[in-house]
């Protein structure tokens, strides 16, 4: 359908893109895979023609229509959210228009035999076959269907625009492309302003979509079940593999060792033959057998290795101070702005060393409660505290306002930073990829994945011990998020994130507080269970809607069922305590494996001390971690009892 044909973009003496092909196929699902700044976002701008290639072109058939999110856009206003989305009909609405023109026409005409007639015949037939396909239902029901499912809420849909912010009006114009329906597909970062249940539901759009997609996603689980083919850029190349995002990383994996075994046993043979051509180069009776070798390595075509692009986040938090045993606890939390309540009556309490996550439909109040914890905001009614100790290192979503854009990547580190970490700087830099020059680059010229590990570095410059990350992976590649989860993982101190990813969530929180219509309910679990939950709930609430009207009951079947609701919730309450009970031991059994882990390695060292240990020290941390092994233990074995 689409072809890519040796396509090469340079900027001065830099090649983004070196003579790269391919080819987008009727029905591909693709996922456009690299580093921030490979030229992923390119590839789609040079496919729109938004863009034009140094050499090479991209060949696009007549009549192919193409449908493109980009990552920043301009938003229209002046429009409902629902009129705004109903624009996506306007090439039906002008079939509409013109198959009345041509009706009417018809009507007036008498010329029957002729080919004026016969064309507008043709024409009308052409009209009806094109609405008969895009008319299956009302747009109106269409539209609406598809902004519920991106998370707008029905009495919303009449709200100006300009009403919304940034990321709910990128939501408009994804559903005005989705509803268009375009030949091809082409989105960049569609996720980074959707929330879980709308990621959800766009997996489930995008799966049953019949088109092609080039989709470009940090989010490896929505790769993983929506493309079947993997594009990866790296240093101006590209690799192609038939397969989902997950089986890519292996084959590129097998591909990388056969290519270094191949190359390793080529090596060895050219040794061998170049030291057989030294050996008898000078002996008449070999000179056959040596030229013969020679004009074998001339020929030979040798095997390279693909250049791997290995730099990577290195990160690994500084270790978080003692605080109290609880860290942040809310009671009848009531949070909004002026007189607007966001949500209330909310019960949170975030305990040491829990990892947790906040989640829900954007503009519910994660990131209002994040304020709270900050203090930058004060709740309108209930209380909130955080505990003894605590010192908070913030990541805000909004980077664009609180990085300096005319500080460089250094100063902004150099303007924080105090005492023996100075001296660090450019080594916490490096880790997060700003090496030579890049430390000089103004903040304002920094893509938005650079800008976020920037932002990040800076909670390295002191030890935190509770971690408040507001989107910390919004615009990060996948393998710089990847390890960012692990250092959050191996991190000592309490965890408190707002994120949509589901794989980056997986595996690093076990309890999430669900933000949703002015309420906070606490999950205590994995993500992947609190979504199965949530499908149960929302397919509850569809047949609520959708049940026929039964006949009356009588008073006597009214209390047995009351009883029998009032019986099932307080099972569900002594359920759900007990489940709370059991992740807290589960969390105070490894708490105290790693203490036990840590006082060892110190008992060792306090028995073998080098020149470089400070027994004063050592014995301080030592006897600071029995007191946290005794607290801990004395817990676990009141609840375990």
């Amino acid at each position: 359908m689409i072809s890519i044909n040796s396509l090469t973009v340079a900027y001065g003496g830099f090649t983004l893109l070196n003579d790269i092909n391919f080819h987008i196929s009727e029905n591909d699902k693709i996922g456009l895979v690299g580093k921030n700044g490979a030229g992923k976002s390119t590839i789609l701008k040079l496919i729109c023609g938004l863009q034009s290639p140094t050499s090479g072109k991209v060949a696009v058939p007549a009549g192919v229509k193409i449908g493109y999110l980009p990552q920043i856009m301009e938003h229209h206003k002046g429009k409902s959210v629902i009129d705004e989305t109903m624009t996506a009909f306007a090439d039906m609405y002008a079939l509409e228009d013109e198959l009345e023109k041509v009706t009417a026409e018809l009507a007036s005409r008498e010329d029957y035999e002729s080919k004026e007639y016969q064309r507008l015949i043709e024409r009308m037939n052409e009209i009806n076959d094109s609405l008969t396909f895009t008319r299956s239902e009302s747009p109106r029901v269409q539209a609406e269907r598809t902004l519920i499912g991106l998370g707008f809420k029905f009495e919303e849909l009449d709200r100006p625009t300009e009403t919304f912010s940034q990321g709910w009006n990128m939501r408009i114009e994804l559903a005005k492309i989705l509803l268009s329906k375009p030949d091809v597909l082409l989105l960049d970062e569609p996720t980074n302003h959707l929330d879980i249940e709308s990621i959800e539901w766009l997996e489930g759009y995008l799966k049953d979509y019949r088109g092609s997609l080039v989709l470009i996603s940090h989010d490896r689980k929505f790769l993983d079940n929506i493309t079947n083919r993997t594009v990866e850029i790296m240093l101006g190349r590209i690799h192609d593999y038939k397969v989902p995002y997950s089986k890519y990383l292996e084959l590129r994996k097998e591909r990388i060792a056969q290519q270094m075994a191949a190359y390793e046993n080529q090596q060895r043979m050219i040794e061998k033959t170049e030291e057989f051509i030294e050996r008898f180069r000078y002996k008449p009776t070999k000179s056959n057998q040596v030229q013969s070798r020679i004009k074998q390595l001339e020929k030979l075509e040798r095997v390279e290795v693909d250049e791997e692009d290995s730099s990577a986040l290195t990160v690994k938090f500084p270790p978080a101070p003692r605080s109290g045993d609880v860290v942040f606890k809310a009671s009848d939390l009531t949070v909004g702005y002026g007189t607007k309540v966001v949500f209330s009556g909310a019960e949170i309490e975030v305990r040491r060393g829990e990892k947790v996550a906040l989640v829900g439909r954007n503009g519910e109040g994660k990131t209002t409660l994040m304020r709270v914890i900050m203090r930058e905001l004060e709740p309108l009614g209930g209380e909130a505290r955080t505990g003894h100790n605590v010192n908070i290192g913030y990541y805000a979503q909004n980077q664009e306002d609180i990085l300096n854009k005319e500080d460089t990547v250094f100063e902004t580190l150099d303007r924080i930073a105090v005492g023996d970490v100075r001296t660090k700087l450019r080594d916490i830099l490096a880790a997060f990829l700003f090496k030579g020059e890049d430390i000089d680059k103004k903040v304002a010229v920094l893509s938005g994945g650079e800008r976020a590990r920037l932002a990040m570095a800076k909670l390295m410059l002191k030890p935190y011990n509770l971690l408040a990350l507001d989107e910390p992976t919004n615009h990060m590649d996948i393998r710089s998020k990847d390890i960012l989860k692990q250092a959050l993982k191996s991190y000592d101190g309490t965890l408190i994130v707002v994120s949509h990813d589901r794989d980056f969530l997986d595996g690093l929180v076990d309890k999430l507080y669900e933000f949703r219509n002015g309420k906070v309910k606490e999950h205590l679990g994995t993500v992947a269970e609190f979504l199965e939950q949530r499908k149960l709930e929302s397919l509850n609430e569809l047949e609520r809607h959708i049940k026929p009207a039964q006949e009356p009951v009588s008073a006597e079947v009214k209390d047995k069922k009351n009883a029998a609701i009032q019986e099932y919730q307080a099972k569900k309450y002594v359920s759900k305590e007990e489940k709370k009970r059991k992740n807290r031991i589960a969390f105070l059994e490894k708490a105290i494996g790693e203490i036990e882990e840590k006082m060892k390695s110190i008992e060792s060292r306090l028995q073998s001390p080098t020149a470089d240990d400070d027994i004063m020290e050592l014995t301080r941390e030592y006897l600071e971690l029995k007191r946290d092994l005794d607290a801990k233990t004395e817990e676990w074995v009141s609840l375990d009892s």
